[in-house]
């Protein structure tokens, strides 16, 4: 190598220990330079325009079925607030039919009771007067017999026969 050769690799070498970086300008510079700007003017309506476009299109479905999502999900929470409107009205003409219901079986079951108190009131007082009449018969035929007994006991007791 030639000292000139040295020297530029010193120089080189010690840019590099900089940081810095060095650039050769020549003609492979220019030739890539070229290259790109062809293959910019010609990826750019080729390729890239159209991608860009179906990008944009992305984006725009994107964005329409998220609306779309938004406008469902406000029309479902309406439809729910409706359907729960029309539960708690429900819920509320089934509580005032069952307390309705519940009145009436209550008044009925006071009828009941006040009919079935009276009937038993009624047999109870007609047993009261079955039991008072058939006293009253066992009484008198008692009261026959009672005389014979006393008769028949006394004698059994006297050892002789009592007369009346």
């Amino acid at each position: 190598m030639s000292l000139l050769g040295v020297s530029i690799l010193t120089d080189t070498g010690r840019a590099l220990a900089e940081g810095g970086v060095t650039v050769d300008l020549d003609m492979t510079l220019f030739v890539q330079l070229g290259f790109f700007l062809v293959l910019l003017f010609v990826l750019k309506p080729t390729l890239f325009d159209p991608m860009m476009r179906l990008f944009e299109e992305r984006e725009k479905r994107i964005e329409g079925t998220r609306h779309e999502a938004t406008k469902e999900d406000e029309r479902s929470a309406k439809a729910l607030a409706k359907y729960d409107a029309i539960c708690a009205k429900g819920r509320e003409a089934g509580a005032i039919e069952r307390d309705a219901l519940r009145a009436e079986g209550t008044k009925r079951e006071q009828e009941i009771l006040t009919q079935v108190r009276a009937e038993v009131a009624q047999t109870l007082e007609q047993g009261r007067a079955a039991i008072a009449a058939e006293t009253t018969v066992a009484r008198k035929d008692l009261e026959g017999e009672v005389r014979a007994l006393g008769r028949e006991t006394a004698s059994r007791v006297l050892g002789r026969e009592v007369a009346s």
